[in-house]
């Protein structure tokens, strides 16, 4: 298959290049890095990058920024930070990518841990990632030519400890590899309007 993989530099996109590139032509982007570069939060971007690359069998986003703060801190742009960026982004993907998916493609969104097991100052990434779950169960019915979509739903990775580690306390890290293997259930099996849980 030919797949676009937005975010591929970082931790999940690299569990997902792991377990998908040996087997698929993985073309990568991003804001700053990857073979093409791509604004998901800007609608003319996301159009640019299908236009450049062509007809793809799918795409994976595992990027979107979040703000994280204590509740009190929060502004209506900290809290938009979330909402444009790890949402609108990853729905600008799905709506531009109607037209430039393959019959029978698919979608991977990446949403998380936060909205269903809640960490303090993760407000922001909670109401992200539960408006992500909802579009993705409600927009797969609606999905033409037999295109399908998912959400993966990672907790903390085992790679991201060092870095993210502290401000999950509790939480029991998941491996790397399991999280690649649910990004290929999603692009190789059959599911669709699925939230794909990783704990």
């Amino acid at each position: 298959m030919k797949i676009i993989l937005v975010g591929a530099d970082g931790d999940i996109g690299k569990a997902v290049r792991e377990e998908l590139e040996p087997r698929h032509e993985l073309i990568t982007a991003g804001r700053s890095s990857g073979d093409i570069q791509v604004d998901m939060a800007d609608l003319t971007s996301v159009k640019t990058m299908y236009a450049e690359i062509g007809r793809v069998d799918a795409v994976i986003s595992t990027a979107g920024d979040v703000h994280f703060g204590t509740l009190g801190d929060y502004t209506q742009e900290t809290f938009m930070l979330g909402l444009k960026g790890k949402v609108m982004g990853q729905v600008n993907l799905v709506l531009a990518g109607l037209d430039a998916v393959n019959d029978n493609g698919s979608l991977t969104l990446t949403s998380g841990v936060l909205d269903r097991d809640p960490i303090p100052m993760g407000s922001g990434g909670a109401a992200a990632n539960g408006a992500l779950g909802g579009f993705v169960v409600s927009a797969a019915i609606e999905m033409p030519r037999g295109l399908r979509i998912n959400v993966v739903s990672p907790g903390l990775l085992d790679v991201s400890v060092p870095r993210y580690g502290a401000w999950f306390p509790g939480h029991e890290p998941v491996a790397a590899h399991r999280v690649g293997l649910a990004y290929a259930k999603s692009v190789e099996g059959a599911i669709t309007g699925k939230v794909i849980i990783v704990d």
